[in-house]
């Protein structure tokens, strides 16, 4: 008898125990494109936000006085807008207490509606449209800077640095894409280049010969290209095979990543990219190296370019909800948008409209197979 007592009572601790763990779990979500052409970003993204998940449980958290342990709600928008929204409608429903993403800018605005329709905080760490948080939603922010300082940064360097006269514009109708090129554009204009002609393609196409004819007509001394690294890198092949083997090329961070190395297939053209980020180089960011180091052993070759801020991300919200003793989006939310956290990639602390204090921007070239900084 004493024995049947003992199991039953075992079982009610096991019980017991298994209820609070339930009540104990807190799930963040995190969205990105991890099928389709941009699948190298997104499982980059999800990876940094695995990784601050599996750091933040081997530490240990406590919020409100109750340890904690925090669980990844991964979704896939295939950077396709109307997946994005599905998704965020998605995490909505879960009742996940925060959102890292989405990648894109094209997914990233229309799922910050959602969001903000059922108040769930967002931090995007890689979305640089400034609509974004020209919304008034107080529930976004950005981790990174925006395509105004990116666009304009390049511009000032054809200017300044290159010496560039003439430049021909394409983007890929996206909102990442359009809206970096536009800047571009104008702030070229403004400092005297002539922008001798402007095309437009997909974020899916993979044949350019049509656009960089009519664009080697108008013999440009640069070409900026508002898009992702799945089309920049046939672009750089196909610039070679018309002989614009001396013209610069310029991008956002969309192509700043090691995959165009691949992508470009060993076109002398990789060696004319500058390209722009939306924060420091890793050497340069306070915790970059060592994160790297710590990454690359756990992710082997798969790194592009935005997971350290999908890492800071996760930690940001967690703090924030840590500072509050609460997980409920309400309650932290406030704390969150007065929050200064010492990150992997900076000091971070946002602005009223939830844009990043003080971003940095980082311009790179190609240089024998390697992105290295510029500055």
């Amino acid at each position: 008898m004493q024995v049947k007592l003992n199991v039953i009572a075992a079982a009610a601790v096991a019980l017991i125990a298994g209820a609070a763990s339930a009540q104990d779990v807190v799930r963040i979500g995190h969205v990105g494109p991890v099928s389709g052409p941009q699948a190298h970003y997104g499982k980059d993204n999800e990876n940094g936000a695995r990784m601050a998940i599996e750091d933040l449980n081997a530490k240990g958290v406590t919020i409100g006085g109750k340890k904690v342990r925090l669980e990844l709600v991964a979704e896939d928008d295939a950077a396709d807008p109307k997946q994005g929204t599905a998704a965020a409608q998605k995490l909505c429903d879960a009742k996940v207490a925060g959102v890292v993403g989405h990648l894109n800018s094209g997914t990233t605005i229309p799922a910050s509606a959602v969001y903000n329709q059922c108040g769930i905080p967002q931090i995007t760490p890689s979305a640089t449209n400034p609509k974004y948080s020209q919304q008034g939603f107080k529930n976004a922010f950005r981790l990174l800077a925006n395509d105004n300082a990116l666009g304009a940064g390049l511009a000032l360097h054809a200017v300044n640095n290159l010496k560039l006269k003439k430049v021909a514009v394409i983007d890929d109708r996206t909102a990442y894409g359009q809206g970096v090129a536009e800047v571009f554009a104008a702030t070229a204009k403004s400092k005297g280049i002539q922008i001798v002609d402007q095309q437009y393609t997909t974020d899916k196409a993979t044949d350019f010969m049509a656009i960089l004819t009519a664009i080697k007509s108008k013999n440009p001394d640069g070409i900026f290209f508002g898009g992702m690294d799945p089309q920049a890198g046939p672009m750089l092949r196909q610039m070679e095979q018309l002989g614009l083997s001396n013209v610069k090329y310029f991008g956002g961070d969309g192509i700043c990543t090691d995959k165009i190395i691949e992508l470009s297939g060993g076109a002398k053209t990789l060696g004319n990219v500058v390209c722009a980020e939306g924060g420091s180089s890793l050497a340069k960011m306070p915790g970059g190296t060592a994160w790297k180091a710590r990454y690359d052993a756990k992710y082997p070759k798969q790194f592009q370019v935005y997971s350290p801020y999908v890492y800071d991300a996760v930690h940001v919200l967690v703090q924030a909800m840590v500072d509050a003793g609460s997980t409920d989006p309400k309650v932290y939310l406030p704390k969150l948008a007065a929050i200064n956290y010492k990150g992997v990639t900076a000091n971070i602390s946002f602005e009223k409209d939830g844009e990043l204090k003080n971003p940095a921007m980082t311009l790179y070239k190609y240089e024998g197979g390697k992105k290295v900084p510029l500055n």
